[in-house]
Parts: C-alpha cells; sequence; structure tokens
C-alpha cells in the first residue's frame, strides 16, 4: 500500500492530466489553406497574399475566439501552386486529405478555375482574387471571389479611358492566360461600347520579355494608348520597351498592374503612363485601413501589395461567419457569409449567391516618384 506521502505526487500528476485533457479538448483547431504561387515570377504576390492571411490568424488567435467552451485556435497552412492549373489542383488535393476546411486563394484564374470543383467536392470554402467570370459560373455555394471581376474592372478602365484619357483609338494585349484574356476582353466590348475603337488586338504570354515586335505592329496603327491583359512581370518590361519605340502613350491595365513590382521592375518608365484599376476602396482612407498598413509594416518590414489587404479581410470575415454560424463546417460558414456582410479594410464585403461581391467599388491608380498613387473611384 503506498504511504500517503507517495500518494500526494500520484494526486497531483492525475490532476494535471486531467487538467492538461481538458485544455486540449477546449481548443477547437481550424485549419487555413493559402494556395499561391510562391515560385516564379509571380512569387512576390503570392508571398503577399500569404502575409496578409498570416497577419489576420495571428490577430484572431490573440483574440481567444470561442465557440461553445471551444478556444479556436487558427493554424495557416500554405502551399504553393507555381501558378500552375495542374499543381493548383494537386494543392486542392492536399488540403482535402489534410482536412483543411477554408482556402485562400488561388491567385491566378487559371488556377481557380478547376480547382474550384475540387474544393467545392471536398466541402472546403475557397475564397479567390481570381478576377474571370467563370470561377463564380458554376454557382458553387461555398466559393467567394474577395475583389472584383473582369467585368467591373475592365469595365471601370474602359470608362476612365474614354471619359478623362479621351482615348479614340486603342491597342489590346493579352498573355493568353485565364485572367489575361478575361480582362482584356471585357475591356475590349467595354471600350468599344464608349466609343473607343479598337485598332488592334496582339497576343503573348506570361513568360516573354520581348514585346518589340507587338508594340511596333499597334505604333503603325497609331495607337494613343495600350490595354495589357496580364501581369507585372511582363507590364514592367513592356512599358520600357514601349518608351524605346517612341511609343509615348499610356499603358492601362488591371488590378495586377497595381503592383510596387511595376516601379521596382520599370524603374524610371514607370509613372503616370501607366493607369491601372484594382477593387476596393483606398485602404489607408477606410475606418481601420491605416491601423492595417502599420502594422502588416511593422510585421513584415515592408508595405503590402496588391491583395494583402483582401486576404486580410476575408480571413477576418470568414472567422466572424464561424461565430455566426457557431460551427466550422464550410457549408455552414458560407451559407451564413451569404447572409451577413463584413466591414473591412478594402471595404464591405457582401456576397450574392454565386459568391461575387454584391458591391465593390474599383479605384483607378497611377505611380509618382514609384509609388502608387489613386487617381479615382468609380
Amino acid at each position: 500500500m503506498p504511504s500517503k506521502m507517495n500518494m500526494a505526487p500520484l494526486a497531483l500528476a492525475v490532476v494535471s492530466a486531467l487538467t492538461l485533457a481538458h485544455a486540449t479538448a477546449a481548443e477547437q483547431v481550424v485549419k487555413i489553406g493559402v494556395s499561391g504561387p510562391l515560385s516564379g515570377a509571380n512569387a512576390f504576390a503570392g508571398k503577399d497574399n500569404e502575409n496578409g492571411v498570416r497577419l489576420a490568424v495571428e490577430e484572431l488567435n490573440a483574440q481567444k475566439i470561442k465557440i461553445g467552451a471551444d478556444v479556436l485556435r487558427f493554424e495557416l497552412r500554405s502551399e504553393d501552386d507555381a501558378g500552375d492549373p495542374k499543381q493548383g489542383v494537386s494543392v486542392a488535393q492536399k488540403f482535402a486529405d489534410a482536412g483543411v476546411k477554408f482556402v485562400l486563394g488561388p491567385y491566378n484564374s487559371g488556377v481557380a478555375i478547376p480547382a474550384s470543383r475540387v474544393y467545392n467536392n471536398a466541402g472546403i470554402l475557397m475564397s479567390t482574387v481570381g478576377t474571370n467570370p467563370k470561377i463564380t459560373a458554376a454557382g458553387y455555394p461555398t466559393v467567394f471571389r474577395i475583389v472584383a471581376s473582369d467585368t467591373q474592372v475592365g469595365g471601370s478602365v474602359a470608362g476612365y479611358a474614354a471619359k478623362e484619357l479621351k482615348v479614340k483609338n486603342v491597342g489590346v494585349i493579352d498573355d493568353r492566360t485565364a485572367f489575361g484574356q478575361g480582362i482584356a476582353m471585357e475591356f475590349k466590348r467595354q471600350a468599344q461600347a464608349a466609343g473607343i475603337k479598337v485598332a488592334g488586338h496582339e497576343y503573348t504570354n506570361d513568360k516573354a520579355t520581348d514585346f518589340a515586335a507587338i508594340l511596333t505592329a499597334l505604333r503603325a496603327k497609331r495607337v494613343d494608348a495600350i490595354f495589357f491583359g496580364g501581369y507585372a512581370p511582363q507590364a514592367a518590361p513592356m512599358v520600357r520597351q514601349m518608351k524605346q519605340l517612341g511609343l509615348n502613350v499610356p499603358l492601362l491595365g488591371g488590378d495586377t498592374l497595381c503592383s510596387p513590382e511595376m516601379a521596382k521592375l520599370g524603374g524610371a518608365a514607370v509613372g503616370e503612363n501607366v493607369r491601372c484599376a484594382q477593387a476596393g476602396a483606398i485602404v489607408a482612407q477606410q475606418p481601420g485601413g491605416a491601423a492595417f498598413l502599420a502594422n502588416y509594416k511593422k510585421r513584415f518590414g515592408r508595405e503590402p501589395d496588391v491583395y494583402a489587404p483582401s486576404f486580410y479581410d476575408q480571413t477576418k470575415f470568414i472567422a466572424q461567419a464561424i461565430q455566426n454560424a457557431r460551427s466550422v463546417d464550410a457549408a455552414k460558414v458560407g451559407a451564413a457569409m451569404h447572409a451577413i456582410s463584413y466591414q473591412g479594410v478594402v471595404g464591405t464585403y457582401g456576397y450574392d449567391a454565386k459568391g461575387n461581391l454584391k458591391k465593390t467599388a474599383v479605384t483607378v491608380y497611377t505611380f509618382k516618384n514609384g509609388a502608387l498613387t489613386p487617381l479615382a473611384s468609380y
């Protein structure tokens, strides 16, 4: 028979074990996946998106959010889809196998379109910045587009070109990606509706660096602006080559051109000759926007790029919807997100039946002294 002195440590060990078991049982892990290009030319964007989610996750964990008796612990899992559709589908399956129920990404429309089917079939909630309208056309209940679509962005750039720049004759270039083609076609359609003549539509790819031939062809057609459907790593050398060819007209584009990477890669060639449109209001002027910008810079030692604020907002919106649904089930959380709205640092988020934003501002920007500068909001 154990002595009283031996029983005391034993009892203490039992109590400690029970306490630890209770503490573990009271914590519920919520796995948040991020799918984006962490390698390749657009790795800067993928890392920025991941940072936006990371900052939100760290803030949410500090809040000790509860569902019933359970404290939620948000856990970030990030995977490189390399901007490649096949790899994006593999990442989606990997997340499904790991029990991830909420995914931020993919970044590229061409990745988001096939990946959305995998996420839908696996019961995973997907939130993408892919702008191609095809992403939400299927109407999957847990697929959300957290920014404006190509239709909205392309229309805003076309309207700005017609009204503010007085463009009469425009050239269009796209990189043949799902994003590039989608936004170029929307710009083209709405530019023609606004009375702008499309003098030529040229094609490149998302790995090209030499645009002399297509720029020379458009110069011969005396265009007074060029719209590029593509990404900053191609747009920056394109604008440098425009200057070298004496093609001194504005380069217009969507949100992918509204990146600090444009100024970094294009140098002195990138200035007020570049006009781009980005979904959302001006972050610094929004409630909580200045605090977000300061916190992001303090945490990561740099300014956020285009989409970090949107990824941050959507992660916070998911947490709000979890609380409203009192569940971490993706279907229930998705239903809550369709039913409520959320005020983020980019603006107010509210989704229609297909997962598109019901309303969003689109802001046109240019570059001044290497810094993105807003011109007008629509």
